[in-house]
């Protein structure tokens, strides 16, 4: 992890009427940090994401994500970024390799890049004997493993992860950490939502949501020592135990 700031905001607020969804969130991520993003259901965790990917237009405050300003270049923050989502993010009735090539041109990959770069992802993954299966017939281990994989095919700056592995059974979970961690060490910087503390432990750093305002920022460690507690369980709990609202 670098000094290099990749995703910088202050004050960044979004409205609905009179609903604030994100208040004034003032955070600094850095080139290949894994950073921790963790907040109940209706903190406005997905509100956040949705403005610092370029999606959804800030009421109030500045952010830039990759070096480009969120009101004015989101089309240059979408080329620098890749996303996964908490539902799976891949096309079902494409295969593992068509699914592949299709992404690496959405991404604007040209097309000797993608071919030369699909033989070794599908090697790394143990999918070369998939390479021609629907991904929808994929167990869905795979399928999560496949869809990060292609989110960080074109090598962007940030990739943005809303709860990936959701539904994945633990060991799953280890190895998809794995690439998260290989991701990092190529520089990608890794945005990630969980509702899995164990993997809270896993992020560089964290923050935690709490009816739109970030409540606490700092290491896994450090916000165990301040609040005292032995897991990242217990922190959630007594940061979210006062929460007012639930949904997004």
């Amino acid at each position: 992890m670098s000094i290099e700031k990749v995703i910088s905001t202050q004050n960044l607020t979004k409205k609905f009427g009179h609903f604030i969804a994100s208040n004034d969130i003032s955070i600094d991520v850095y080139k290949g940090e894994i950073f921790g993003f963790l907040g109940a259901n209706g903190a406005g965790k997905t509100t956040a994401m949705r403005m610092l990917c370029g999606l959804s237009i800030p009421t109030s405050g500045s952010a830039t994500v990759a070096g480009y300003d969120v009101y004015t270049q989101t089309e240059k923050i979408k080329e620098n970024i890749g996303y996964m989502s908490q539902k799976f993010s891949l096309y079902e009735d494409l295969t593992v390799e068509e699914n592949v090539r299709f992404f690496g041109g959405i991404y604007g990959m040209a097309r000797i890049e993608i071919k030369a770069r699909i033989k070794s992802l599908l090697e790394k993954l143990s999918l070369t004997g998939e390479k021609d299966t629907l991904v929808g017939s994929l167990p869905l281990g795979w399928k999560q493993k496949l869809a990060f994989s292609v989110a960080v095919f074109h090598d962007p700056k940030i990739v943005f992860l809303d709860e990936p592995t959701g539904g994945v059974d633990p060991v799953t979970r280890r190895q998809f950490w794995d690439l998260i961690y290989e991701a990092a060490d190529r520089g990608i910087t890794i945005f990630v939502t969980t509702h899995y503390m164990d993997e809270a432990e896993y992020c560089h750093r964290l923050s935690m949501m709490v009816d739109g305002y970030v409540k606490a920022l700092d290491t896994p460690a450090a916000l165990k020592q301040t609040y005292g507690a032995s897991s990242m369980d217990q922190v959630f709990y007594e940061l979210a135990r006062g929460a007012k609202r639930s949904g997004n």
